[in-house]
Parts: structure tokens; C-alpha cells; sequence
């Protein structure tokens, strides 16, 4: 018996990925898609690759019409999902969203960060994050999932155990470097492909709205008090988010110590590889983070390479759903990714 599955908003990058992903899973049936803009349209109109896939239309967003479903993943812009989660019967199907709506548990920090209100904060408890590598028996047994951003996925999985070991002194450097992606596919002046090619920047400084979702996150699942510079920068590339971590040690240590540490950390983890080097050309496509490890004394120098549409994304939704139904975390999403 397959998962009935419906997405909400399948038009944007994400909703995209997750139909690709969807669509060859063994274990789901898509039920509906659906668009604000592009009602009525076959959906490779939108997503080319997928020509020849489905037949599948767009369908207007009506939640309410939503019945004969197992799970429902909302891949709209920020403020949109809470909305429509409250007409959805939470006690007979399952949530996952990939918006911020439900990641702060903070109302009051939702709200100025995100300038907009959030009308479904009795719900924020209800939701589990949605990051398997550090809450994955919580996952397993969650019927609201919040999936995680993309800049927090590639920070936090960089730094979590060496947080939560309490090996680190709490302060805490990210410098991350995301593709174009991750702006959506509605061109802006600072997004536009003409603006971003070989051109290399740093934005939101002091003030990008992933910040406090990685200091709740590391704060939350470690044993310390948090100190976090996240710097966030636009490089000339399509996909991959690249962070670079930076942490101190209270007392020295080695590559070869903090490695078994992380190794320790992460033996379940399916889609952590340890590697030399990250790139972040060598997981697009795929679900996978790569992470180096570099200790010379007391710093300690952490650099992660992940997809951002995939597990900053779409695929991090998938696997949280493969274990919210009892399947092999890796279902759907077995692939080594491209080379060159």
C-alpha cells in the first residue's frame, strides 16, 4: 500500500525537487499538485525534466478539499502555510512544511525576523524539527514536521557535535556561501542571473533570517551557551550551499580526535560522508553532507558542501517522511549524485 501524498505549491524550485523525487519513490503516490499561478497547466510545462514523468496537472491550493490523503507537504513562501495548516485534519494526516512558519518556537522572534504574524502560534509546539541527523527519534514518531532551512542544515550538521559534546567554548563563526537557488524562481534585481555571475558578496549581515533558527537549533539539542556570527554570501554558481564553520576549543585537541567524535556522533547518519575536502559540486542532485575536519590546537575549522534544493530541501522532507512512516531513511533518495 502506498503513501498518498499531496503537495501544496509545486511550482517553485523546491516544490519541483520534491516532485522528482516523489515520483520515483516506490512507496508514494502523488495525489495532487498544486499552483496559485499555473492552475491548469501540466506540470512539466513548469518543470521541463519532468516531461515525459507525470501527465500530473496544477490544481488550485483548496486544502480543504484535502481527504483522501496520508500526507501533506506545503512548499510555499514563508506566512502562507500556517494558514492553510489549520484546515487540514491534523489527527488523520500527516504535515510536513518547508517554509519557516513552524521552525521558531519563539512567536516574538518569528515576528521581527520574518516582519510578518504569525496566526497559528498554538501550533508551533506540535511541530518537530525536521533535521533526522540530530532529532531522529522525535521524527520518527511526529505527525508535524518542520522542515529545516537550508543555510541551518549545512550550519548545524557542521557544528552539533561539537556543541553538544560541550567541547566547544560557544562561539561560534559560519560563513556560508549559497547559489542562486536559494532565492526562488522569481527573479529579482540582486538575484538575476546578470547580477550574480561573476560576482561573489556577502549579505543580510548581522541580520539573515536563518540566524535565530541556528542559534535556537544548536542552543535546543546542545549543552551551551550559544555566541553565533553567521555571514551568508551570494556565489556565482546555480546550487550548493558551502559553509565554513569556525569554533574553539577549550582545551586542544586533533583532526584525528574530533573526527572519531563526529564519527560517533553521526554512525547512524546515512547521508554524512567524512571527507577530505567538501565540494559542493560533488553533491548536487543528491541528499547527501559532506564535512572536513581541520583541528590545529585549540580552532578548529569545519566545512560542510550539501545541495541546498535537496537536503537544505527537498530531500531532507523526504527522508523525514520515510521515517514518520516506518520506511529506510534512505528510500527515494539513493543517489551518488554527478561527476565532473
Amino acid at each position: 500500500m502506498k503513501i498518498k501524498a499531496e503537495i501544496i505549491g509545486g511550482s517553485g524550485y523546491i516544490g519541483g525537487e520534491l516532485l522528482r523525487h516523489l515520483l520515483f519513490h516506490p512507496n508514494v503516490e502523488i495525489i495532487g499538485v498544486t499552483s496559485i499561478k499555473h492552475i491548469g497547466q501540466k506540470i512539466s510545462t513548469i518543470h521541463p525534466n519532468l516531461f515525459g514523468v507525470t501527465d500530473m496537472v496544477f490544481e488550485s491550493d483548496d486544502v480543504k478539499k484535502i481527504k483522501n490523503c496520508d500526507i501533506v507537504f506545503f512548499a510555499l513562501p514563508h506566512g502562507l502555510a500556517m494558514e492553510k495548516v489549520k484546515q487540514i485534519d491534523l489527527s488523520r494526516i500527516k504535515v510536513i512544511d518547508m517554509s519557516a512558519d513552524f521552525r521558531l518556537r519563539d512567536v516574538s522572534i518569528f515576528e521581527s525576523t520574518y516582519k510578518i504574524k504569525n496566526t497559528a502560534g498554538s501550533l508551533l509546539n506540535q511541530f518537530v524539527y525536521g533535521l533526522p541527523e540530530i532529532n531522529r527519534d522525535q521524527v520518527v514518531n511526529a505527525r508535524l514536521v518542520a522542515s529545516p532551512g537550508c543555510f541551518p542544515t549545512g550550519a548545524v550538521l557542521a557544528l552539533y557535535p561539537l556543541i553538544q559534546s560541550g567541547l566547544s567554548t560557544g562561539s561560534v563563526i559560519i560563513d556560508s556561501k549559497t547559489g542562486s537557488s536559494g532565492s526562488g524562481n522569481t527573479p529579482s534585481e540582486t538575484t538575476h542571473h546578470s547580477e550574480r555571475d561573476h560576482d561573489f558578496k556577502a549579505y543580510n549581515i548581522f541580520n539573515h533570517r536563518h540566524q535565530p533558527e541556528i542559534v535556537q537549533t544548536l542552543s535546543e539539542y546542545g549543552k551551551l551557551d550559544i555566541e553565533v556570527i553567521f555571514t551568508p554570501h551570494s556565489a556565482p554558481m546555480v546550487r550548493g550551499i558551502f559553509t565554513t564553520a569556525y569554533a574553539f576549543l577549550e582545551k586542544e585537541s586533533t583532526t584525528g580526535a574530533l573526527e572519531a567524535l563526529y564519527k560517533k556522533f553521526y554512525k547512524e547518519s546515512l547521508f554524512i560522508r567524512f571527507v577530505e575536502q567538501s565540494r559542493s559540486s560533488v553533491v548536487m542532485g543528491t541528499n547527501y553532507c559532506d564535512i572536513a575536519i581541520h583541528v590545529q590546537g585549540k580552532k578548529v575549522i569545519v566545512t560542510t558542501a550539501i545541495d541546498n534544493l535537496v537536503k537544505g530541501g527537498a530531500g531532507q522532507a523526504v527522508q523525514s517522511m520515510n521515517l514518520m512512516f516506518g520506511l529506510k531513511e534512505t528510500k527515494g533518495l539513493e543517489f551518488p549524485g554527478l561527476h565532473p
